[in-house]
């Protein structure tokens, strides 16, 4: 008896975009970037950016993007449907490099989780305490491995349920980043000497960028 199968699709296109913008969008674009951009030259680094951007990372997205559309598989099978078996290596590797990043992303997760709950309850340190009381006193502590395992139980979670599952997590958790985005940026914008920081981060020392 022949069983048909079908292929798991997002049932709508919104929910697809939001699950494209929430693999695209990496923690590094919101944790990291603030911090590298000001110990590289602000405007100078910005300039860099936007260069190797649409240089290398757009149409790397674009050509992923096309790669999994054309084909309907996942990244060895892309890689074999178009280029032939000899190339599935690299949607291997593809699957791996992004396999390792999870697991450090994994534990950010877990580090976001245990901050989320100290502000709930009061336990991050008010702005006279030292800045990083609360890190040293959870990051080698068995606590942070308990974030860890609820990390990665929630993410089983949403992948247990297939495409739909990541697919609900998206329409939830991408737009709840934008408002707290938006919410941080209004905020960031209202403090002491933010005219400031918004000129060193948009007026680019063309000198510096020979140093890059």
């Amino acid at each position: 008896m022949l069983v048909s199968s079908k292929s798991e699709v997002f049932s709508s296109r919104w929910g697809m975009l939001l699950a494209m913008l929430g693999m695209a969008v990496g923690t590094g674009n919101i944790w990291r970037f603030p911090r590298i951009a000001a110990s590289n030259g602000g405007g100078s680094f910005l300039v860099a950016w936007v260069v190797f951007l649409l240089a290398w990372s757009v149409p790397l997205l674009i050509l992923e993007f096309g790669m999994g559309k054309a084909t309907r598989s996942g990244s060895i099978g892309s890689f074999v449907k178009i280029l032939g078996p000899g190339f599935a290596w690299m949607g291997a590797w593809i699957a791996f490099v992004a396999t390792a990043i999870m697991f450090y992303y994994s534990v950010v997760m877990g580090w976001t989780i245990r901050f989320f709950v100290g502000t709930i309850t009061g336990d991050i340190p008010t702005p006279g305490a030292a800045p990083d009381a609360f890190w040293e006193s959870f990051h080698s502590t068995p606590g942070a491995i308990v974030t860890h395992a609820v990390a990665m139980g929630l993410a089983l979670f949403v992948v247990s349920k297939g495409v739909k599952g990541i697919e609900t997590a998206a329409k939830v958790l991408i737009p709840s980043l934008i408002v707290l985005v938006l919410v941080l940026a209004i905020r960031a914008l209202t403090m002491p000497g933010a005219s400031e920081g918004l000129a060193f981060l948009f007026t680019p020392e063309l000198s510096e960028l020979t140093n890059y």
